[in-house]
């Protein structure tokens, strides 16, 4: 706090009284008697000038640890001899940083996290959460009513679905060739409403009967050939395990132990697929390689994961033969495939955006803090009203991974009560090219020093990459 100030104070010893506020206000205590500095902190002692130099190398950086102001004295109150009044703002502890170590966004200024989500391409990154909040804690400090199911509502989104979806495929039939990627586009964002209906009856939020919520998720989910089972089973454990590294079953980085062992053609199909926007249709790697071998399971839970996959069996051979048997191979084309791949690009897209993001770590176990993962490791991402419409607001993310037990429909209520009283530590952005450039190029590989990402090709820039930054758009 000044050129004469020498107090210190134990950086492992609790703070005094003064400093809980988060505003110590003392005098500098190089002349006060023994029993007075005491009386103000039992941890004071006068360092040599070894000491103050290497304590002002770590206290002067422009990020954490300590940042001193003068104040002026008081006009009144107990003043002690020869002493300079002084103030001391004690701030979370943190390392030193630079823009370039997004994981430890949350311990920057507003300023700063401001410009590093500009750089980004998000609206705002949130503050660190404190250690000792709790998933619980957050969880009740929403209303109860965020928690009601309405069956009404809840019907009313699966005849939303199936009208949207069936208006959709008329305007297939009667779209010239030039319309149909419109076309597609329109019924694959429909045929997302399929799932998401699917997806609160798997959270149990869907109907107050559990046995109408497997029955309502079983037909949503069999025209996606997505089984309901082993879908929901592989899908608490993502909710249960979110951010967590080895147990998080979605968008895990790659860590560099297993990429040991690829070959040249391994790694060329995964930089293909996972350093490109083909990343956004990545999640029918995810639903193959998931949902279909029982050997995922244990035999309790087979039963019900057979029957998922039979009602798939059910429809794969019966509705698709059926349109090619009635409209060629180019009906099977025309009417499902295009809207099943553009139902897998929202899946994709929804999921990435939600959960990959460069200040966002993936701790190990030990360090994992499910309230910290669930509420400013989830980003809301804002897209465009008619694709939130179709979509049933899963887009409204943060609330659902603070708690699934929500339905849909209550969702931006849950957000709004998590904004005003969390909103300083989350995360928010739109849909745009910056934010999805960087998760292209830049987010593949784990770093096990900071916890995030680092590109495929962090050693040495590679075409595939240096082409992309070139090119792609960097717009927000």
């Amino acid at each position: 706090c000044g050129p004469r100030c020498t107090a210190t104070f134990s950086a492992d010893a609790p703070l005094p009284a003064q400093a809980r506020s988060y505003r110590l206000r003392h005098c500098c205590l190089g002349k006060s008697s023994p029993a007075r500095r005491r009386s103000i902190s039992p941890h004071w002692r006068q360092p040599c000038r070894r000491e103050k130099n290497a304590a002002m190398a770590v206290v002067m950086p422009k990020l954490g640890g300590l940042r001193m102001r003068s104040a002026a004295p008081k006009a009144s109150g107990v003043s002690v001899a020869g002493a300079r009044r002084c103030a001391v703002k004690v701030r979370t502890a943190a390392p030193a940083m630079t823009i370039t170590d997004p994981t430890k966004a949350g311990f920057m200024s507003d300023e700063e996290r401001a410009a590093l989500a500009a750089k980004l391409g998000y609206k705002k990154i949130g503050k660190e959460l404190p250690d000792n909040v709790t998933l619980n804690t957050i969880v009740q400090s929403m209303p109860k009513e965020v928690f009601e199911i309405d069956h009404g509502k809840a019907w009313r989104a699966v005849l939303t679905s199936v009208v949207s979806m069936s208006a959709c495929l008329y305007l297939i039939s009667i779209s010239p060739w030039y319309l149909l990627p419109f076309a597609w586009a329109l019924s694959g964002t429909a045929f997302t409403g399929f799932f998401v209906v699917g997806h609160d009856a798997g959270h149990r939020s869907f109907h107050k009967n559990n046995l109408v919520e497997d029955i309502v998720g079983t037909i949503m989910f069999a025209p996606l050939i997505y089984p309901f089972e082993p879908w929901r089973i592989k899908h608490n454990h993502h909710h249960a395990h979110t951010n967590k590294l080895e147990e998080d079953t979605a968008w895990v980085p790659i860590e560099q132990e297993k990429m040991k062992n690829w070959n040249g053609v391994v790694s060329g199909l995964f930089k293909f697929f996972l350093g490109t926007p083909l990343k956004l249709f990545a999640s029918i790697g995810h639903w193959f390689i998931w949902h279909f071998d029982l050997s995922k399971y244990t035999e309790k839970q087979k039963p019900r994961v057979i029957v998922s996959l039979l009602a798939c069996a059910a429809f794969a051979f019966t509705v698709l033969p059926w349109l090619v048997i009635n409209h060629g191979w180019m009906g099977l084309v025309k009417y499902w495939l295009m809207p099943w791949l553009g139902y897998h690009f929202w899946m994709s897209t929804f999921t990435v955006i939600h959960h990959t993001a460069p200040h966002i770590p993936f701790k190990p176990a030990a360090e994992w803090n499910a309230a910290k993962a669930q509420l400013s490791g989830t980003v809301h991402c804002d897209f465009p009203a008619w694709i939130e419409f179709l979509t049933h607001d899963i887009s409204v993310h943060v609330p659902h991974h603070v708690s699934s037990k929500i339905p849909w429909y209550n969702l931006r209520k849950a957000h709004a009560s998590l904004k005003e009283n969390w909103g300083e530590h989350m995360c928010e952005c739109s849909f745009n090219w910056r934010m999805l450039k960087n998760i292209f190029t830049e987010l593949h590989v784990y770093d096990e020093k900071t916890y995030g990402y680092k590109p495929f090709d962090w050693k040495k820039e590679e075409p595939l990459f240096a082409v992309q930054r070139a090119a792609l758009p960097n717009s927000m």
